[in-house]
């Protein structure tokens, strides 16, 4: 007799568990496809869609005045660009990501200047020779302006680096990022502008 009541009591509980099991594997699969089209990333998607790699988030408001210098003591401003598409790039000598795209901005700036595009590279608080032993290491050719105050961090208010801007033939921003980019990123998301 209790060897037969020991059987139901074993089957009855499996299929309390069954029920479970399919709710628990049904979640997952919700999380994964909730997850999915939140980032709005696919499985087979565009480059922007690897995982680590910065994607732009559209955005659309006046750039902040900004008036510094450049590494060689001039005076520069935003203004000075009208007309123009600005990417402008906080970042900072001792910054490893920044470091580390560098060579991206510089590929992008060279493909692109003649449609009117510039880099303005903004270096957060270090001194213009320190800045300047950087330009000449990475052969840079955009511009560098020397933020020893950090007001471009202040008026774009995002206190990350790196993080990037860009600002249309209008003077209004259109893209944001914070963190390294890439030339195929930056090929996406910033050449249609310039076209505009």
């Amino acid at each position: 007799m209790r060897k037969n009541h020991r059987k139901k009591v074993i089957t009855k509980r499996s299929w309390n568990i069954l029920p479970l099991a399919i709710a628990g594997i049904g979640l997952i699969v919700l999380g994964v496809a909730a997850a999915v089209l939140l980032t709005g990333a696919s499985p087979a998607s565009s480059p922007a869609a690897q995982p680590g790699q910065v994607v732009p988030q559209e955005v659309d408001y006046p750039a902040p005045p900004l008036a510094l210098v450049d590494v060689n003591g001039q005076s520069v401003a935003l203004a000075d660009y009208a007309g123009q598409v600005v990417l402008l790039n906080n970042w900072a000598t001792w910054c490893p990501p920044c470091r580390a795209e560098m060579p991206e901005l510089q590929a992008y700036h060279t493909a692109h200047q003649e449609q009117g595009f510039t880099v303005i590279a903004v270096e957060a608080g270090d001194p213009a020779s320190q800045v300047q032993q950087f330009v000449e290491e990475y052969g840079l050719t955009f511009p560098v302006w020397v933020d020893t105050g950090q007001q471009a961090l202040t008026v774009f208010r995002n206190l990350a680096l790196p993080n990037s801007f860009v600002i249309d033939r209008e003077g209004q921003v259109r893209l944001a990022w914070s963190g390294a980019i890439t030339l195929d990123v930056l090929e996406k998301y910033v050449t249609p502008l310039l076209e505009e």
